[in-house]
C-alpha cells in the first residue's frame, strides 16, 4: 500500500471515540464515531476490542489494512506506565509499523496550535493540562482527581455545589441561592428532596453533572457562593497553565494555552474573564484561546508531525475538520 495510508488517527475520550485514516497528503480517507475508551472500568483487553470496532470500521472504508503511523490520544493513559501498556496492545493489532500513544489532553492540545507548541487546559468531566515543545519535552499532570491534587471539573463542580446548597439548607453553612436552583433542575422542592434522590439512586449518579450548567447559571445571576466557585475553577486553570508554561520554559515568550472541554467551550463570561486576568498577571505573554476543533483533527496533526509531513498536508487535514 506504500504511503496511500499514512497516518492512523485515534481521539478515544471517555464517551465517544473518533478515528481517521490521513494520507500523507492530509487528505482524510475515512472517518468512524464508535463508543467510549474506558480501561479502568472494563479492563485493557475489553476496551480496545471496543476501540478495534471502530478503527476496523475505518480502516475497511479507507480500503486499507494498516498504516505507516498509528497516533492515538487515550483517555485514562495518564501514567508512562498506562501508556506502554496500551501501546502494546495497540502493536498486537496490527493496524500500524509505528504506534504513540498519548493522553487525550494531547490531542486538544495539537488541534489549537499551528505547530507542536503550547500548553492546554482540558476542564470538561475532569481537569487535566499538558504542554509540549517541538523537541519532544512535555509537561503533565497525574490528573487521576483529588488525591493528584485536582479540583474542577463538571463532576467536581457539581459535588461542591451540592456541598453547599445543603449546608445552606440546613443552616450549618451561609445562604445561596443553589439551594433552590439544584433541586429545581430535577423538578424537586428541597435539597433534602435531592440529595434523597441522589442518595437512593432515584436520579442516576451519571446525572449529577447536569447540575454543573445550573451553577455557572446561578452564577450568572449573581449568587456570590457560586460566583466563588467559578473564580476558584479560574484560578486552578490558570494555577495548572503556569506550572506547565514554567517547566518547558514557555513563560518568557509568546505561547499558545489552549482551553478545551464542554465547560471551557460553553464560554461562561465570569470564567473566561477571570482566566484572561490571571494568566495577563501571571504570565504575561501568554496567548489564551478556546478551541472547540474535533480532537481526532489533534491526533491527525500528531501524526502527521511523527512522519515529518510538511505544512501543505498539515493544513489539508485542518481544513478537513474546521
Amino acid at each position: 500500500m506504500g504511503m496511500t495510508a499514512a497516518v492512523l488517527a485515534v481521539d478515544a475520550g471517555n464517551s465517544k471515540t473518533d478515528v481517521a485514516v490521513v494520507a500523507a497528503d492530509g487528505e482524510v480517507l475515512a472517518t468512524a464515531r464508535g463508543r467510549g475508551f474506558r480501561p479502568p472500568a472494563v479492563g485493557v483487553e475489553t476496551a480496545v476490542n471496543t476501540l478495534a470496532e471502530t478503527v476496523d470500521r475505518a480502516l475497511a472504508m479507507a480500503g486499507v489494512a494498516s498504516v505507516a503511523h498509528v497516533s492515538a490520544c487515550l483517555a485514562n493513559a495518564d501514567f508512562p506506565v498506562e501508556e506502554e501498556q496500551l501501546s502494546a496492545a495497540l502493536h498486537a493489532r496490527g493496524w500500524g509499523t509505528t504506534i504513540e500513544v498519548r493522553n487525550d489532553t494531547f490531542a486538544i492540545l495539537r488541534a489549537g496550535v499551528t505547530e507542536p507548541r503550547g500548553v492546554a487546559v482540558v476542564c470538561g468531566a475532569g481537569i487535566n493540562c499538558v504542554g509540549m515543545r517541538p523537541d519532544g519535552r512535555t509537561a503533565r499532570f497525574p490528573a487521576v482527581g483529588r488525591i493528584s491534587g485536582d479540583w474542577g471539573g463538571g463532576w467536581g463542580l457539581a459535588e461542591d455545589a451540592l456541598y453547599h446548597a445543603a449546608r445552606a439548607e440546613d443552616g450549618r453553612g451561609g445562604p445561596t441561592a443553589l439551594a433552590r436552583t439544584l433541586p429545581a433542575y430535577f423538578g424537586l422542592p428541597s435539597m433534602h428532596a435531592l440529595i434523597e434522590a441522589l442518595h437512593l439512586e432515584h436520579i442516576a449518579v451519571r446525572r449529577r453533572h447536569e447540575l454543573t450548567p445550573v451553577l455557572f447559571a446561578t452564577a450568572a445571576e449573581g449568587d456570590p457562593v457560586a460566583r466563588s466557585l467559578v473564580d476558584r475553577l479560574a484560578e486552578e486553570i490558570v494555577a495548572m497553565a503556569v506550572v506547565a508554561l514554567g517547566r518547558l520554559d514557555l513563560l518568557e515568550e509568546e505561547t499558545a494555552v489552549v482551553l478545551g472541554g464542554s465547560v471551557l467551550a460553553a464560554r461562561h463570561a465570569q470564567l473566561d474573564a477571570g482566566i484572561r486576568d490571571l494568566l495577563s498577571a501571571q504570565a504575561p505573554k501568554a496567548v489564551p484561546g478556546v478551541v472547540t476543533a474535533n480532537p481526532v483533527l489533534g491526533a491527525a496533526l500528531l501524526g502527521l508531525d511523527a512522519i515529518a509531513a510538511g505544512p501543505a498536508p498539515r493544513e489539508k487535514v485542518r481544513d478537513h475538520f474546521t
